[in-house]
């Protein structure tokens, strides 16, 4: 990838006290063509990149988008105006594009929910779907809460972790996974329900 070569190349060196600090650094010195430090950036904000893109797009783009977002991070980083932000700054442009994502794309089926309730050594086909239908639910939520949910749940983020990278607060985060898992509880345990009716009257 375009992307990956151009890490590969280049030196860098930095000291930091704070991730804060440590990232106006890194995009101090990426300014600079040092591509280690975007590198570095890249290493830090893949995961969060990757969960905003997951929780807007089918789960077989995003990891193409990601590299089109850090790409067009790269491009535009001149633009930054606050370099400790780089955080949300990255975050927004995964959610433009995104939205960019479904203005030039077709409209496909929705997954299949009505999937059977499993035990934990069913085949992993069985497991993947069961995980798809359980994604398609979160992708149901309002999209606050459906970001910070696959950020903590999907690419496995502490709360604390994704206020840092994010730029939230750690409040808002902490009420986001809160009301966030009633709701999927709550759709989750409907969607079983329902299940269970349809298979009684079958």
């Amino acid at each position: 990838m375009e992307l990956t070569r151009w890490m590969e190349r280049g030196t860098m060196s930095w000291q930091s006290s704070s991730e804060i600090s440590e990232d106006e650094v890194l995009v101090g010195a990426a300014r600079k063509g040092d591509r280690e430090a975007f590198g570095r950036l890249y290493q830090r904000y893949a995961r969060m990149v990757h969960g905003v893109l997951l929780a807007r797009v089918p789960p077989g783009d995003a990891d193409d988008l990601v590299q089109d977002v850090f790409i067009t991070a790269l491009r535009r980083l001149s633009s930054l105006r606050e370099p400790a932000k780089f955080g949300g700054w990255i975050a927004a442009i995964a959610r433009n594009r995104a939205n960019d994502y479904h203005r030039n794309s077709e409209p496909v089926d929705p997954l299949e929910d009505d999937l059977p309730d499993g035990q934990a050594g069913d085949p992993p086909q069985d497991q993947a779907r069961r995980a798809a239908a359980a994604l398609a639910a979160l992708k149901t939520l309002p999209e606050t809460y459906r970001e910070t949910l696959i950020l903590r749940l999907v690419e496995g983020m502490t709360g604390p972790e994704i206020a840092i990278r994010t730029g939230l607060t750690h409040g808002s985060v902490r009420v986001n996974l809160h009301r966030g898992m009633q709701l999927l509880r709550e759709k989750l345990n409907l969607e079983s329900d329902e299940s269970g009716r349809r298979k009684e009257k079958a």
